[in-house]
């Protein structure tokens, strides 16, 4: 029977398994728009492997680096987890990565996804949440200030027209 085995292997020894993920840990961490694109399996494993270690990062002890760096085995990626991600990510209660899918890439019809750190993507930050919700009340104001402005338009020529004669 299979009980509680839903761990993805991808296809590899543990040891295999366990390197490629931390590379691909490191590479998404000391990359510079904290984005990589790969298979959409590995990414959703590099999802379980690596939000444990992000999570791990808000508490700066020497413990917890030591953990960090006993998964990642690269101390400029530990490094840079302890500093700009934790500092980025301390009051997110986790959900600290997204993978975006992509399409299937040309060669092998394998499905290709972006995995990103959340709070690093600029343009998702920037779309403003009160501008996307639109309601009904919103639009009555704008019709009712049109006819406001046209009326102030008609009484300023109207203030022209004597001043001409």
């Amino acid at each position: 029977m299979r009980h509680n085995k839903k761990f993805n292997h991808l296809g590899r020894t543990a040891s295999h398994r366990n390197a490629m993920l931390a590379n691909m840990a490191t590479s998404l961490i000391l990359s510079e728009h904290k984005r990589i694109t790969t298979t959409l399996a590995k990414a959703k494993a590099l999802k379980k492997y690596v939000e444990p270690l992000i999570t791990r990062s808000k508490n700066d002890t020497t413990t917890s680096r030591r953990v960090v760096f006993r998964y990642l085995q690269n101390k400029y990626a530990v490094k840079a987890l302890f500093g700009e991600v934790a500092e980025k990510v301390a009051n997110r209660p986790g959900g600290y990565t997204r993978i975006i899918k992509l399409g299937t890439r040309q060669g092998d019809a394998a499905e290709i996804a972006f995995i990103e750190l959340v709070d690093f993507d600029e343009n998702m930050a920037k779309t403003p949440k009160a501008a996307a919700k639109k309601t009904r009340r919103s639009r009555k104001a704008k019709a009712e200030d049109a006819p406001v402005a046209e009326n102030a338009a008609a009484e300023t020529v109207a203030e022209e027209a004597p001043k001409a004669e």
